[in-house]
């Protein structure tokens, strides 16, 4: 069990990293995006939702851990970029 829970742990470290990463790209849109209603993109949501569960199922991931998951992936990382944008235009 020690075993297993190092390598959690190891692969919770490396998704930190790269959450941090996509937090970048959250940022980066804040800053491109010039209008606040473009942040939200329900069409944008689903083409990546699709495209999350395509590649779950080609690596052997179960649907049923891959869409729940980024799916509060993508609420959050919206509820990041909302923060950014009003920041970045407001100076602060």
């Amino acid at each position: 069990m020690i075993d297993v829970r190092q390598g959690v742990d190891a692969i919770d470290r490396a998704l930190v990293t790269l959450l941090v990463e996509r937090q970048g790209y959250m940022e980066a849109a804040a800053r491109i995006k010039q209008d606040r209603d473009a942040v939200y993109d329900a069409a944008r949501i689903e083409q990546v939702v699709d495209r999350v569960k395509t590649a779950a199922r080609a690596a052997g991931l179960s649907e049923d851990i891959a869409e729940p998951v980024w799916r509060k992936l993508i609420e959050r990382c919206i509820a990041h970029e909302f923060v950014a944008w009003d920041r970045i235009r407001k100076g602060g």
